[in-house]
C-alpha cells in the first residue's frame, strides 16, 4: 500500500468513526443546534489531521470545537482559537495565512502537520478518558506516516498526556513518571525519537485572559523550527 493509500485508510477511519456514543450524539447535536452558518452545512462528523505530510513539526491539541472544527471538516477552524493559532503560525513563517476559515480557503502549512488528542467534538471540551483512548490509535496512525516529524507540540495539558503514552506505544523510552507540562516546557529521549513541547492551548479562557499572549504563541513556533532543525523564522 502506497503512503497516499495509507493517508486515505486512516483519514477514512477517522470520518467514518462512532465509537463513542456521548461524542457522536454532542457532535450532531451541536450541528442541529444551527443546521448551517452562513450557508455552510455542518461537518459533524469525527475530523481528521491536515496539513505538510512531509512536516517536521506535529501539533497535537485537543478536541475539534462545536462550532469550530465540527462545522467546517478541519482542525481549528473557524473559530477564536483558530484565528489566535493561524495568526502565529504565519508571523512564524509556517502557515501561508493567518487565518483559517473553511476547507477550500487556501490555507497551506509549511513543515507544519495539526491535529488532536480526540476527532469529535466532546461536550464541554472534556473527553472522558475512555473516548481518549479510543481515538489513540488514530493518533498514532498519523505519527507513524509522519515520518519526518521531528518535534511534536503540544496544545494543552491533555495533548502532552497523550503524546507521552503515543511514544511510549511506540517503543520510546520515555521518561516515567511522565515530565510536568507547562508552557515551553520539553523533553526528549534517546535515539531517532521527536522532542515533545508543550505549549498553553490558544482556547479563549487562555488567550482573553492573557494567560497566553502572542508573543507567547510565537516563541512555541521559534523554538519548534529549532528543535525540528528548521531554519528559524522569527516574527
Amino acid at each position: 500500500m502506497s503512503a497516499d493509500e495509507r493517508w486515505r485508510a486512516l483519514e477514512l477511519a477517522v470520518t467514518g468513526c462512532r465509537r463513542c456514543p456521548r461524542l457522536v450524539s454532542h457532535r450532531e447535536q451541536a450541528a442541529g443546534t444551527r443546521r448551517q452558518y452562513r450557508g455552510q452545512q455542518y461537518w459533524a462528523r469525527p475530523v481528521p489531521g491536515f496539513g505538510d505530510r512531509g512536516a517536521r513539526i506535529l501539533v497535537v491539541g485537543l478536541a475539534p470545537a462545536a462550532h469550530g472544527a465540527n462545522r467546517t471538516g478541519r482542525m481549528f477552524t473557524g473559530d477564536r482559537s483558530g484565528d489566535f493559532l493561524f495568526a502565529s503560525l504565519a508571523r512564524t513563517g509556517l502557515a501561508s495565512q493567518p487565518e483559517s476559515i473553511a476547507l477550500g480557503d487556501g490555507l497551506a502549512l509549511a513543515d507544519v502537520f495539526i491535529t488532536a488528542a480526540v476527532r469529535c467534538a466532546p461536550p464541554d471540551n472534556r473527553p472522558l478518558p475512555d473516548e481518549v483512548r479510543a481515538c489513540a490509535p488514530f493518533l498514532l496512525g498519523e505519527a507513524q506516516l509522519l515520518a519526518e516529524a521531528r518535534v511534536y507540540v503540544c496544545l494543552g495539558g491533555l495533548a502532552w498526556a497523550s503524546v507521552h503514552r503515543l511514544l511510549k506505544a511506540a517503543g520510546a523510552p520515555v521518561p516515567s513518571p511522565r515530565p510536568p507540562f507547562g508552557h515551553l516546557a520539553e523533553w526528549q529521549v534517546a535515539g531517532p525519537w521527536p522532542a515533545v513541547l508543550g505549549s498553553y492551548h490558544p482556547s479563549q479562557q487562555n488567550t482573553f485572559t492573557g494567560r497566553l499572549t502572542p508573543a507567547m504563541m510565537d516563541q512555541v513556533w521559534v523554538r519548534a523550527q529549532a528543535l525540528a532543525g528548521r531554519s528559524v523564522r522569527r516574527p
